[in-house]
């Protein structure tokens, strides 16, 4: 093999005429697309999932990833995206989800019931799995709601955690000091125990929102459930779905196909396409395809920070 040799003069030269192709390491968002999961009719029935932590943040990409839009994002983006195409006959609502926060469970809960008002279009909520608190809150705005005979459902009412790493602190020798325009202004601080005034400050807050996430429930399409009659049955448990059902808190026990089946006979097509929505890239082989990721403990925790603020909650852990 020969090598030739460049005269140290010509380098400048040389490197002159060179161009610098600046090729990100990450590519930039594409917007959604929609991918065919079943059928072949005129008129579309959109699969949307509400899976995972129900959360307003944003996902972390890692080091190198981009991180993914938070579910309220992609929800509102989701029926954006129907509410233009004038062949979408309906949407369900496929809910695998312990809940999340508060808030982000009612933005989500608010867009499904905007959508509906502007198109009228049938929405029908499937809980395969999981749909407890948030996630149930979700599925009030549907027309309908149906469980998998093996979900689990319920989990009505309001959680708010909190960490006291005083102890740990003082362990290891590290002290912390807090300068505050008033003596509430830390309120629910990790860093010492909750004054008895605190505690009942954050429970008039959880008593307040527990009081809407009532509201929802009694406002739902079908609701016959009487609000001394929800009280008891909103203490905070799980239920069946055959608990659920004879508590008149879903509509019927079946899988996702029969909802399927039943938005077709709405929409008078049955072989509507049923279609999904996704970035490009992923990939989605069937109707049951698309689960949540696995989850790390904040995220599982709705965003909580342990050192951070606390955040009001509808979410079920076991």
């Amino acid at each position: 093999m020969r090598y030739a040799l460049i005269p140290f003069f010509l380098l400048p030269l040389l490197l002159a005429g060179c161009a610098f192709v600046n090729v990100p390491l990450i590519s930039p968002p594409s917007p959604l697309a929609e991918q065919v999961l079943e059928g072949d009719g005129a008129k579309k029935i959109l699969l949307l999932d509400i899976s995972g932590t129900i959360s307003e943040q944003e996902k972390s990409g890692g080091l190198l990833g981009r991180a993914a839009p938070s579910l309220v994002s992609l929800v509102r983006e989701s029926l954006h995206k129907a509410e233009q195409d004038k062949e979408i006959a309906g949407v369900i609502l496929r809910i695998n989800s312990p809940g999340g926060t508060v808030t982000a469970s009612d933005i989500i809960r608010h867009d499904i019931m905007e959508f509906k008002k502007r198109r009228n279009v049938p929405v029908q909520a499937c809980i395969v799995a999981t749909g407890a608190s948030g996630g149930y809150y979700v599925a009030t705005a549907a027309d309908g709601i149906t469980a998998h005979p093996t979900a689990i459902t319920g989990s009505i009412g309001v959680i708010l955690v909190k960490f006291n790493v005083e102890g740990l602190m003082g362990k290891i020798g590290v002290e912390e000091q807090t300068v505050k325009s008033g003596d509430k202004k830390d309120i629910m601080s990790p860093f010492r125990k909750a004054t008895p005034e605190e505690v009942k400050l954050g429970q008039e807050i959880i008593d307040q929102l527990y009081g809407r996430f009532l509201d929802v429930i009694m406002e739902r399409p079908g609701n016959s459930l009487t609000r001394d009659e929800l009280r008891k049955l909103a203490d905070g448990r799980v239920y069946t779905a055959g608990q659920a059902l004879e508590a008149k808190l879903i509509d019927r026990i079946g899988y996702l196909d029969d909802v399927i089946a039943r938005m077709r006979t709405a929409a008078g097509d049955g072989k509507a396409r049923v279609v999904s929505y996704y970035r490009p890239g992923s990939y989605k082989g069937s109707i049951y395809a698309g689960a949540a990721e696995k989850e790390g403990l904040a995220e599982a925790l709705g965003g909580f920070d342990a050192l951070g603020s606390s955040s009001f909650m509808y979410l079920w852990r076991p």
